[in-house]
């Protein structure tokens, strides 16, 4: 007896006739097996003239589009999963049945890397408003990771949510240790990042069950390098001939004597210099990682550098205050000042940062200035920076040194 075949097909198109509020083509999916057809929305739309109809796929290399494609390929894969699972089971296949099958009996059954890139897709465009772009970036290799990992373990694109379950989650902690050389602290951040969204699954009612409810986050403790204020002045006196060490050199001093991150620096436009009614200037500008506020009094050396770039090209283009290069072009050049001024530490723009807050520690500005001129508003995250330097202890301890003398 012969083994009746089905010819199936998947196609994607776009209803041109029936345009979004937006003004963008709804995307639809046909299945078709033996001659007969089923449609399916995918509630994703799309600029009619960005549409392949040959390819059946989004044309451009914008993210935008990257991710419909993508989002489209997750489909495919999933349809032709649940076709291939009947033929191994040897049930009717029909196109009414597979659409039934990927809806979920009516429930357009959600997939993790979908949900996890729509929410991505929010924090996007929000970037720059509610979200800095490090954090955007963090969750989109979040996703990235994840995709990775399940390919390695599963040789699958996606899985169902209600299949993510705490051996899967720890399987996904020794993949990013093993497989993307994480410590521990950067584990634990791609872990929360996933745990965010599987508790928005859990909000939405997505799913119901928590891989997370058994697994705590331990993060180490980090030795956090500073220069001392010896270092700090050698770099300050440092002859430098080469223009653009030069420059860089400035806005690593800047840093060090303001507290200011690499992207704050880099946005420090003249609207956040304040001059007020004592004729003293401040620094008054939200942190571009948090938006809390910094509020910090310029010391001499900053406002010095700040005037000297008062007529850059540069900053008069972009309306800032320093001309601040990339931050790896920063980084590098760092290197080389620490080269010709002798200091073995490896400078970057966030150890000026710990230097800021550990030189002012030890010269007795207390632990809550510090945390509003760094734009901290939990005085545990100051205490990471804080460091009580050798040179402080053997000074308060030199009322006991006298007072025990022999």
């Amino acid at each position: 007896m012969a083994v009746q075949r089905n010819y199936f097909s998947i196609l994607f198109f776009i209803k041109k006739t029936k345009l979004l509020k937006t003004g963008e083509a709804p995307i639809g999916l046909r299945i078709t097996v033996n001659g007969k057809r089923a449609e399916i929305q995918i509630k994703r739309g799309i600029e009619s003239e960005k549409w392949n109809a040959q390819r059946e796929c989004a044309i451009g290399k914008e993210r935008k589009y990257q991710e419909i494609n993508y989002y489209l390929e997750t489909i495919r894969t999933r349809i032709f999963q649940l076709h291939r699972e009947l033929e191994q089971d040897g049930k009717p296949i029909t196109a009414d049945i597979l659409k039934e099958l990927y809806y979920g009996k009516g429930e357009n059954p959600k997939m993790l890397l979908e949900v996890f890139r729509e929410h991505n897709q929010k924090y996007r465009e929000l970037m720059g408003k509610d979200f800095v772009k490090g954090t955007v970036l963090r969750y989109e290799r979040t996703v990235r990771y994840l995709e990775e990992y399940m390919e390695q373990k599963f040789n699958r694109s996606d899985i169902p949510l209600k299949n993510v379950n705490y051996e899967f989650v720890r399987g996904f902690e020794h993949f990013i240790k093993m497989e993307k050389a994480c410590a521990q602290n950067a584990t634990v951040k791609y872990l929360k990042n996933f745990k965010k969204i599987i508790r928005e699954a859990q909000v939405k009612k997505l799913i119901s069950d928590d891989p997370f409810r058994e697994i705590h986050f331990h993060q180490t403790q980090t030795n956090r390098d500073f220069l001392l204020e010896e270092e700090l002045d050698i770099i300050i006196k440092k002859v430098i001939d080469i223009p653009r060490l030069q420059v860089v050199r400035d806005i690593f001093i800047f840093c060090c004597m303001s507290g200011l991150a690499f992207t704050d620096i880099q946005h420090l436009t003249p609207e956040h210099i304040i001059k007020n009614s004592n004729g003293e200037y401040w620094i008054r500008k939200p942190r571009e990682k948090t938006n809390n506020m910094c509020n910090i009094p310029m010391l001499d050396i900053p406002r010095m550098i700040m005037e000297k770039y008062k007529n850059n090209p540069e900053c008069i283009r972009k309306k800032v205050i320093l001309p601040v290069p990339s931050n790896q072009r920063m980084n590098c050049y760092l290197k080389e000042i620490a080269d010709i001024c002798g200091i073995k530490k490896t400078l970057t723009t966030h150890l000026a940062r710990h230097t800021f807050a550990c030189v002012a520690l030890a010269n007795k500005v207390s632990m809550e200035s510090i945390a509003k001129m760094l734009g901290h508003t939990d005085l545990r995250t100051t205490k990471i920076y804080a460091k009580v330097l050798d040179r402080t202890i053997s000074e308060e301890m030199q009322v006991l040194k006298h007072k025990f003398s022999l």
